[in-house]
């Protein structure tokens, strides 16, 4: 057998990529998460014209069929110098945005256990079927993991109270928009281009207050990560832990109310009713268990329901 001249081998040497430059290739993955209608796909849409407007070859793949309000939604979306796989593979997400609590914990698996990113909402989309103790103010069956907790399981991680600071701006919707603030500052593009991008994805009467918002995520992870716990871990605004007791709370816009009649049919407590302007109102309070059933199937989102803690009046009395 001929054996190859030294000539071949530095040849095949000089070919042979090195390991930095075999990393180099290698795609950027970002994995958006959460519940339909919080705006997921346009999240995963502004970060992937923003990468193809960098000359990266860009994949994105997404599942938006439960687009409805309370169904799963997600994406996928790469980029790099090439990409062979719109996919993520599990364990391999370099980034993990998640638009709600729970969804984000479901996912976690994605991430890569010793560089992975993790930016999450701390919003709490409980669905109907974890209120089965039907007492008002029972405990939910809806994860229980604190911000704390998971960060064990986290490379790093931000539990970001983002709806709270986009209904502090003035549009609750702009809450995917402090997320993508987040995520903008593990990302090497720069924050005008973010705002470029962001700019065509949103509605034109929305971008100022959008613009805030992208500028608010982003100034909240600089303080995130200079703001350090005893334990060295960047500080995280909590979410309500699922045990503590809720008072529920409807918020009826009236004039968006169309009388259809949907909410007062399927409420599963018929605690609801149309008053004598065909407007609906809750009618029996204390009945209403916060299931959201009739907050997710307006179709057009006149109802809102919170749930409230309940502060201990402990040490309160005289």
């Amino acid at each position: 057998m001929n054996r190859p001249s030294a000539s071949s081998s530095v040849a095949s040497e000089e070919l042979r990529p090195t390991a930095a430059a075999a990393k180099a290739r290698e795609p950027m993955n970002v994995l958006i998460v959460g519940v339909g209608g919080q705006g997921v796909i346009m999240v995963s849409k502004a970060l992937a014209s923003l990468a193809q407007s960098k000359g990266f070859e860009v994949k994105q793949s997404e599942v938006h069929g439960m687009a409805k309000r309370g169904g799963t939604v997600f994406s996928h979306v790469r980029f790099g110098p090439q990409v062979w796989s719109p996919t993520i593979p599990k364990g391999e997400a370099d980034i993990l945005v998640a638009l709600e609590w729970a969804e984000g914990l479901r996912w976690l698996a994605y991430l890569k256990p010793d560089t992975g990113i993790f930016i999450c909402d701390t919003k709490r989309i409980v669905p109907p079927f974890a209120c089965l103790n039907r007492r008002p103010g029972a405990p939910l069956r809806y994860s229980r993991e604190t911000p704390a907790e998971v960060k064990e399981h986290v490379a790093e991680g931000y539990a970001i109270d983002a709806t709270r600071m986009a209904e502090e701006l003035g549009n609750e919707r702009a809450a995917n928009v402090v997320l993508i603030g987040a995520l903008s500052t593990a990302l090497d593009f720069p924050a005008e281009d973010w705002e470029n991008a962001l700019s065509q994805f949103v509605p034109k009467k929305t971008i100022a207050v959008n613009l805030d918002a992208f500028r608010l995520g982003r100034s909240w992870i600089a303080e995130a990560r200079t703001s350090v716990t005893e334990a060295g871990a960047p500080a995280a605004r909590l979410p309500v832990p699922a045990e503590t007791p809720y008072s529920v709370r409807l918020e009826i816009t009236q004039q968006w109310c169309k009388s259809c009649d949907i909410c007062v049919k399927l409420c599963p407590e018929r605690c609801l009713r149309l008053n004598e302007e065909r407007i609906v109102e809750l009618a029996q309070p204390e009945k209403c268990t916060g299931c959201r059933l009739c907050e997710m199937l307006c179709p057009d989102f006149a109802i809102r329901v919170h749930l409230d803690a309940v502060v201990a009046a402990e040490g309160a009395r005289a």
